[in-house]
């Protein structure tokens, strides 16, 4: 079954698309990536996101607001899955799309989490059944809705012979532990606490926009640790409560990145060189205290590609090899896309696509609602 998954992460500043190949039955492995692409979103429409997230939208405004954005990313989404299925023969080569959507609100405290990207939109403009809204059963069997991408970790990257830490370092970071040989009850997953969330937020205050992200990490590497700064960025509630736990921008965005900048103007290098050691060093506590020993460290998200960020993991992490997901045959951008496409044909075919040991849900669910497609080709399972 050929199924593309698409997702734009907590920074909001792109699609990832992917076009992936899977077995027709339960099965995993073997998968092949057909196509994948990222369609940058517009910086005004990433500001918008980041406004509605952070409750900066005036309350008359707010639900027109969301409303609108629903429609726009839902448009969105459709094209880039357009491009990514240009790139393998077009659309009519696909069975169905599966769209993880943007996040907007994360609550698990009371069993709520909102993504938007109307999937009718996309089904209608691409024809194709598309299978969205994964957080919310999850939620609803009581668990945190997040972190779903470990059920592609266990199933796609697992080893019968190496322990593996899978990182992800988008604008949250989160990690899986994979036993040697794990089971799907073995799995340990969590979201750790910021990545790329708070950097890219103090980037974007601190140039006025015209940055939206540390490029290699260059002002971070021209900067100095703050050890004041980061003992007091280290104490914090979330960074100690065990799993199963996920957070997003409503504990790590717009409003605590402003902050700091402001605090830090006109020293805006040390404070990223300080946010980069506060996600290197989080990351590695989260291991040392809640994880096993890996035999390695598999990274992706956008962090990956800044060598500062990989550079502060490997001395935090004092030990095992720090490695891109593309050690592990998978390209590390578009993992999470990956991740979405396999969840999405497993709704199709009516199996669990989620593993609850990590996100706190009772049992293993079906996550995912399905809109159909005009040209629908795929037949459902009781």
């Amino acid at each position: 079954m050929r199924v593309i998954g698409l997702i734009s992460g907590t920074s909001a500043d792109g699609i990832d698309a992917a076009l992936v190949e899977w077995p027709d039955g339960p099965d995993a492995r073997p998968f092949e990536l057909l196509a994948y692409c990222e369609e940058p979103l517009p910086a005004p429409l990433q500001e918008r996101i980041h406004r509605l997230a952070a409750a900066r939208v005036d309350g008359a405004d707010a639900l027109r607001e969301l409303a609108a954005l629903d429609v726009e990313l839902g448009a969105r989404f459709a094209e880039a899955a357009q491009r990514v299925a240009a790139e393998a023969g077009g659309l009519a080569r696909v069975d169905a799309i599966a769209s993880h959507g943007q996040t907007v609100a994360h609550h698990p405290e009371v069993r709520a989490s909102l993504q938007i990207g109307d999937p009718s939109v996309i089904a209608e403009r691409t024809g194709l059944d598309t299978v969205a809204d994964f957080r919310a059963r999850d939620l609803a069997a009581g668990g945190e809705g997040a972190p779903l991408a470990p059920f592609f970790h266990q199933a796609a990257l697992g080893a019968p012979d190496e322990a593996r830490v899978i990182l992800n370092l988008g604008g949250i970071a989160n990690v899986t532990w994979l036993p040697a040989g794990a089971r799907p009850e073995e799995v340990v997953a969590f979201d750790v606490g910021p990545a790329n969330a708070l950097m890219d937020g103090v980037v974007q205050i601190a140039s006025d926009g015209r940055e939206r992200f540390d490029r290699d990490g260059a002002r971070a590497r021209a900067g100095r640790v703050d050890p004041a700064l980061l003992a007091e960025l280290l104490d914090d509630d979330y960074l100690r409560r065990p799993p199963p736990k996920s957070t997003g921008r409503e504990h790590y965005g717009l409003r605590e990145a402003e902050v700091l900048a402001h605090a830090w103007r006109g020293r805006e290098d040390d404070l990223l060189a300080t946010l980069v050691a506060f996600t290197a060093e989080s990351v590695a506590a989260a291991c040392r205290d809640f994880l096993g020993p890996p035999g390695r460290v598999l990274v992706g998200g956008g962090g990956s590609s800044n060598p500062v960020v990989m550079q502060e993991l490997a001395r935090a992490l004092a030990g095992p090899p720090v490695e891109p997901l593309e050690a592990a045959g998978v390209p590390a951008d578009a993992t999470e896309a990956m991740a979405f496409s396999l969840m999405g044909r497993n709704a199709l075919l009516g199996l669990p696509n989620h593993l609850p040991r990590t996100t706190g849900a009772a049992e293993a669910r079906v996550l995912g609602e399905i809109v159909r497609g005009a040209r629908s080709r795929v037949g459902f399972r009781a």
